[in-house]
């Protein structure tokens, strides 16, 4: 065969020319895209990177005023099992109804179903030591549930979240120690929990996240969540030698640890105090702030709801959010304008008569006016007395023509002044401005009229939150200056402070200063004068100065006849000659009886002198003579804290080395520890532990305790020595 060579070497010729110019195209546009274009496809992969994702920061820690942990962060897992995980899918049929059937390579499917029979029991026992909320058959039962229906994406743990020791355990079982995730199936999902080791301690304060995602919804924990949230890395993963390895573009930033002003054992006081009046009173609720007279710091907040299984929780911040018609303990206020504006002397008296007053068309009554009322009295038994005609006369007398300078006067002295809190839900305090007509009169459609200012003047027809009472009554303890109410000290990271925020004066000079004395002078014998009905919120040990208060409840927009529902109270401050910490106590109940000196008084009373005793330290040598050795009775818990209490006595200790926990025995010269073994995986035995022991121990485990009574734990519902289990709620009797 003859071969036209002429045409073959066109032909060739064509091709080469057509590859050239194939291939400077391609270099053409290679070097427009290098130079021209470089800056839009760097702009383009940039955000089109499709394995960039973030890494979270560690949320910062929420810390007590002494360095103890109250709030922090911990992982938690939830671990689910993909069945079919490697089986290979074949074309889904079609059922005679129509529907698809997905259909998978039945020798794969049994070999998977093979190998989770053959680990089944030794997994399933496996669970059942990890998570003891569900036994060895239940475990079981679920597991082949399962693998029979050939789910795709089935909890291990069903309603069960898996904390880190849990996790390592449950990856060593058979099938989940597979190196290769995608041969055994496992999938996990890692999260944040928020960890309260005091448990309920200050809880609504503290705050509370939304799990798993991470994200803060109340109290500190929101008002800050800038600062302990951090800032996120960003990581990528890139493919090498057929394996894909995780690269950090930018490493995070872990959030900062807040410094509180909360004190543990004093807020422990508050609340166990609080509680045990609660139930008593069969209370519908409580609240007690407690504050640091100089600093404005609060100590101890509680706030605390009756719950229908007759318990009591921290359900929402009453102290900061609750606009409450605060009843006599506003009368401080009204009598203290009078005073500052010159109106009102302490010298001056006024004729309560029967304790029945007609305040323009409407029955002003005293609490005794079916005794007869008080009839004369000074100013200082105005309110020593709580006389709501004493009160409502005075103020009506000199305001009744220009209300207008009453509420001015109230805001000036702080009872109305807002407090600017970062908390979300914080409540300013709500006092109605009269405004003029045209005539000079007050409009009646401001809702003001004739009576109201008298019902204002005594604690009706405005809405105060706790938090405003006590910050008036801590101005009036700190010399006239009121301080703005601080909730953290401080941020830190390390354990090394960063930044402390300072004191705040809201208003250097609440009044003048002959008011400010006369005031204080009258407090002082509302508590410590025998006429005074704050008398039951007194110490034998110190003087206590303040006001009591008694408000019906409004219910409908009303009051209603028959309805006994009040909120009792009492707020003030102690030494009063050198006063340290404010306290307001607030307890609203359908008791019988309604009395604020007497059912808030003795609660402000037992806190006041619990943390009076903390602070000071006394002459214990009480043995009667100078050879004898006084070894007092220490209760059961942490040695670490018993050790440093009584070194600080100058008290001698042995025995308990090495050991967090142990008992305590007197013996002949000194106290005897004994080293407490407990197991992180037993509920521990905290009978004869006092509260804050007791609930530390039994929190740091995962456990949610309630608490009833006072003094050393005498029974514990979860009997000691059995599986712990997580979220389980371990109620305490002390006695």
């Amino acid at each position: 065969m003859k071969f036209d060579k002429k045409f073959i070497n066109t032909r060739i010729t064509v091709l080469v020319v057509v590859a050239a110019l194939v291939m400077l195209a391609i270099m053409g546009r290679a070097i427009y895209t290098a130079t021209v274009q470089n800056e839009f496809w760097k702009s383009v992969g940039a955000v089109s990177v499709s394995d960039t994702m973030p890494l979270p920061a560690n949320r910062g820690n929420i810390l007590s005023a002494d360095g103890q942990l109250m709030a922090s962060s911990l992982p938690d897992y939830k671990v689910y099992i993909d069945f079919l995980s490697g089986v290979e899918r074949l074309p889904d049929s079609v059922a005679s109804n129509g529907s698809r059937i997905k259909r998978y390579k039945p020798d794969q499917v049994a070999e998977k179903d093979s190998m989770w029979l053959t680990n089944m029991d030794s997994i399933c026992r496996g669970l059942a030591r990890i998570c003891p909320n569900y036994t060895y058959d239940e475990h079981l039962e679920h597991m082949m549930k399962g693998l029979r229906e050939h789910k795709r994406y089935w909890d291990v743990s069903p309603r069960i979240v898996l904390n880190f020791i849990q996790y390592n355990e449950l990856m060593q079982l058979p099938v989940f120690n597979l190196r290769n995730r995608y041969e055994s199936g496992l999938s996990v999902n890692p999260r944040n929990n928020r960890n309260k080791p005091f448990g309920s301690l200050a809880r609504r304060t503290l705050g509370e996240m939304y799990g798993a995602k991470d994200s803060a919804r109340s109290g500190l924990e929101l008002a800050f969540d800038s600062l302990l949230r951090g800032e996120p890395g960003m990581t990528h993963t890139k493919k090498v030698w057929k394996k894909f390895l995780p690269i950090i573009d930018k490493e995070p930033v872990d959030g900062y640890d807040l410094v509180s002003t909360i004190d543990v054992s004093m807020q422990d006081i508050c609340e166990s105090a609080l509680r045990e009046k609660l139930h008593e009173l069969e209370a519908s609720m409580g609240v007690v702030v407690l504050m640091e007279v100089k600093t404005g710091d609060v100590k101890a907040i509680v706030n605390l709801m009756r719950y229908d299984d007759g318990e009591y929780y921290e359900a929402r911040n009453y102290a900061l959010a609750a606009l409450m018609e605060p009843g006599s303990t506003f009368k401080t206020a009204s009598i203290l304008v009078g005073l500052d504006d010159g109106y009102i002397k302490t010298t001056d008296y006024v004729d309560t008569g029967n304790g029945l007053c007609n305040m323009y068309g409407a029955t002003m009554k005293d609490h005794n006016w079916h005794r007869g009322g008080y009839g004369t009295i000074d100013v200082p038994h105005v309110l020593m007395v709580s006389s709501n005609v004493g009160v409502s006369k005075l103020i009506d007398k000199y305001y009744h023509n220009q209300p207008d300078k009453f509420v001015e006067g109230l805001r000036r002295v702080g009872i109305g002044t807002p407090l600017g809190l970062p908390f979300d839900g914080a409540a300013d305090p709500r006092i109605r401005m009269p405004h003029k007509d045209s005539r000079g009169g007050y409009r009646m459609s401001d809702n003001w009229s004739a009576t109201a200012l008298a019902w204002m003047s005594i604690g009706y027809e405005t809405q105060i939150p706790p938090i405003s009472t006590v910050s008036f009554y801590n101005a009036i303890a700190n010399g006239g200056k009121m301080v703005r109410p601080r909730f953290v000290k401080g941020i830190s990271r390390g354990g090394e402070m960063v930044e402390e925020f300072p004191v705040e004066v809201i208003r250097p000079q609440i009044c003048k200063k002959s008011a400010l004395e006369d005031i204080q002078g009258i407090l002082y014998r509302v508590v410590n004068d025998k006429d005074g009905l704050g008398k039951r919120a007194g110490n034998p040990y110190f003087h206590v100065s303040g006001k009591t208060g008694t408000a019906q409840v409004a219910t409908g927009g009303g009051y209603k006849a028959g309805h006994n529902e009040h909120l009792v109270s009492f707020c003030g401050y102690y030494p009063s000659e050198d006063p340290k910490y404010t306290c307001i106590v607030a307890i609203r109940h359908a008791y019988y009886v309604a009395s604020g000196g007497g059912q808030a008084g003795p609660v402000f009373s037992k806190i006041a002198q619990r943390i009076y005793s903390k602070n000071v330290t006394t002459d214990i040598n009480l043995a009667k003579d100078s050879t004898a050795v006084l070894v007092p009775q220490v209760k059961k818990g942490n040695v670490l804290a018993a050790r440093y209490v009584l070194e600080q006595l100058g008290m001698k200790s042995r025995g308990g080395d090495g050991y967090e926990w142990g008992t305590a025995s007197a013996g002949a010269d000194c106290v005897e520890f004994q080293a407490l073994k407990m197991d992180d995986n037993l509920v521990p035995d905290v009978l004869g532990m006092g509260a804050k022991d007791a609930v530390y121990a039994l929190s740091s485990r995962g456990m949610n305790v309630r608490m009833r009574g006072k003094g050393r734990v005498a029974l514990q519902s979860v009997a000691s020595g059995t599986k712990v289990v997580k979220g389980k709620t371990v109620s305490l009797v002390l006695k």
